[in-house]
């Protein structure tokens, strides 16, 4: 395939870094922009492609969950991000976490050695072109594309706030009273540090929660609302005194070995590399100044000595209202050769975002070659995914979301519960192999 009209990608997340695959495993030349490496942003720390900035979990990977689904789905349309997540995983019960330094490095070495990638360390600053690209600068999209991209679309941004929770090293964690152990015993059993704590401790820590010195929004920033899928911790603790002990720190199906009982509420602490050094403490993204999350977090029994490899934090989030400016292809209707993928979309999460690069990817090749792209079957999560974010959602309401059962067609049954799942399950594999089947 020529070199001469290449495919411009712009931002090299987990949408870009996937979409580009996407396009060179059919064919189609690729320069992938990324502007880290020249200039930074406020929640990334390295210059990999598809780094996590948050967590290392892509969540559930039961193929009965939905998350679980949209894995399997992306595992079978051969995604790159998918590919590098099994290769590099770490213990995470029935979920699927990752190294995050080896994961990205993986997506890099990929994307560097593909004959029909470039990828180009530089700001790309404006969407003037007229060859067909897709924009995939997530939800931290520089100020110059913003402005650019709300001038081409008529619309402001809508936005969110999305938190970061912080990571200990293991050898600072008191195992005189934590204990390794999966909820209920999934996956090898032992995937997850568990820190106890009695009724006393658990509401001396929720007062700490809701007194501690936060960090001050700017005046652009007080009437940004949070994702309800990653508050902040300090958030819930004001929500009610007893909304984390049913939430993050929910105590159900573990039993304290030393006790032989189980504790009045558990913090969860899940391993972020493949070292197995480092562990990120599960829900606690927080907007606690650093010095109070310190404080704060030390008050866990058996986190009274944690050193921090990271501390947590607070980032603003933009999307675009998608069912409103983008056509069932992704393009933008006011400048149809840009194509919008990830998190900027309006979809929520690793897998989400990378899912959403993988079809944008796919629909390109499709137009790079003249030819029409079949439309994915609504049955499955891909499916299902895109229609939301193109015509399902109400336009007045878009709001950030997850891939869940909710978004796909009903059964033509009464099938409830895990019966559901499962059925709803088996038909979106069966229509994704017979759509797959049919490409080729």
């Amino acid at each position: 395939m020529s070199q001469s009209n290449p495919v411009i990608i712009i931002g090299g997340g987990l949408a870009g870094s996937e979409a580009a695959w996407q396009l060179a495993s059919r064919d189609v030349f690729v320069k992938l922009y990324e502007m880290r490496g020249v200039k930074t942003t406020q929640a990334h720390i390295t210059d990999h492609l598809a780094e996590l900035v948050c967590s290392n979990s892509f969540r559930s990977d039961d193929v009965t969950n939905a998350v679980g689904l949209l894995h399997e789905e992306m595992r079978r349309l051969d995604s790159l991000i998918m590919k590098c997540a099994d290769a590099h995983k770490v213990p995470a019960g029935s979920a699927l976490a990752v190294d995050r330094h080896a994961f990205s490095a993986a997506v890099q070495q990929a994307l560097e050695s593909h004959p029909l990638v470039e990828i180009c360390r530089a700001e790309y600053t404006s969407l003037d072109f007229d060859s067909l690209g897709i924009l995939a600068t997530g939800p931290l999209t520089s100020e110059t594309l913003a402005s650019q991209l709300q001038k081409i679309t008529g619309e402001e941004y809508l936005a969110f706030f999305d938190a970061i929770a912080p990571i200990v090293y293991k050898d600072s964690i008191n195992f005189d009273i934590a204990w390794m152990q999966s909820r209920y015993d999934k996956g090898d059993g032992q995937d997850y540090i568990n820190c106890p704590m009695e009724k006393d401790e658990y509401y001396a820590f929720i007062d700490a929660l809701k007194t501690g010195e936060k960090t001050e929004f700017k005046e652009w920033e007080k009437s940004t609302p949070y994702f309800n899928g990653c508050l902040p911790i300090e958030v819930m603790a004001d929500r009610g005194q007893d909304v984390l002990r049913f939430g993050p720190m929910k105590p159900v199906g573990l039993t304290n070995p030393k006790t032989g009982k189980r504790a009045y509420a558990v913090v969860q602490l899940r391993q972020d590399n493949k070292l197995g050094s480092l562990y990120n403490i599960v829900g606690f993204q927080t907007k606690l100044k650093y010095a109070e999350q310190k404080r704060v977090f030390q008050m866990i029994p058996a986190l009274e000595n944690a050193e921090f490899a990271r501390l947590g934090g607070l980032h603003r989030n933009t999307f675009i209202n998608s069912p409103k400016v983008l056509d069932h292809e992704l393009r933008l209707k006011n400048k149809p050769n840009i194509r919008v993928a990830g998190q900027i979309t309006g979809v929520e999460g690793y897998l989400e975002s990378a899912a959403v690069g993988m079809i944008t990817g796919m629909m390109t090749a499709f137009e790079y070659k003249n030819a029409s792209f079949p439309i994915l079957p609504k049955e499955s999560a891909l499916g299902s995914l895109h229609a939301h974010i193109t015509e399902n959602a109400n336009s007045d309401t878009f709001q950030p979301m997850n891939i869940n059962y909710g978004l796909f067609p009903e059964l033509n049954n009464k099938l409830r519960g895990d019966d559901k799942k499962s059925a709803l399950s088996h038909r979106a594999l069966s229509a994704i192999d017979t759509w797959s089947a049919l490409q080729g």
